[in-house]
């Protein structure tokens, strides 16, 4: 089992889950706002979304919808670390809609993973899976950055997200990231 070092590592488990529902769209959005010692992460997708019965679930970390696996940790991780910095974890899911995923931490508790290595995080999701639209925005302070894969694909015409000059975009955009 990974250990989860790094809130990064939680968002690019989360966003996987997404891509194997079959989200078309996933939006990732994260707010640090210090005066309010707040740390939101949000995570919302449009993909095949979970009935009543996984919705009540799937905090549980031995229930998964994988066949392949016997549990499920990534959720109930990222709940257990939301907790442990003071916050909460909240999950609104649609059968067939989607789901969002809030995550709620005290910036500044002593258990409050850092947010790590995002920009490797996108760049990783990206090139995993060009035919996704992903949108990434961050705000920390009055500082903001996004990154939408649609305008990118725009700016690249016929080449994939996934080529070289796909990446050299990619990575001269994510240089705007709040430090």
């Amino acid at each position: 089992m990974k250990i989860m070092e790094d809130l990064s590592l939680h968002i690019l488990d989360i966003v996987e889950n997404s891509i194997a529902a079959e989200a078309e769209n996933i939006k990732i959005d994260i707010k640090e706002n210090e005066r309010k010692d707040l740390l939101t992460i949000e995570i919302s997708d449009d993909g095949n979304g979970m009935n009543p019965d996984q919705l009540k679930k799937a905090l549980d970390p031995f229930f998964t919808t994988k066949a392949h696996r016997r549990f499920g940790l990534g959720l109930s991780l990222l709940a257990e670390s939301a907790k442990a910095a003071d916050g909460n974890l909240s999950i609104c899911s649609a059968l067939n809609e989607g789901t969002k995923i809030s995550a709620k931490f005290r910036l500044g508790h002593i258990d409050c993973k850092p947010i790590g290595d995002m920009a490797q995080t996108v760049i990783s999701l990206i090139m995993g899976n060009p035919g996704v639209n992903l949108i990434y925005s961050h705000k920390k302070n009055q500082r903001q950055f996004r990154l939408d894969t649609r305008k990118i694909q725009d700016d690249l015409g016929s080449s994939p997200l996934n080529s070289p000059d796909g990446l050299r975009m990619i990575k001269d955009k994510l240089k705007g990231l709040p430090k």
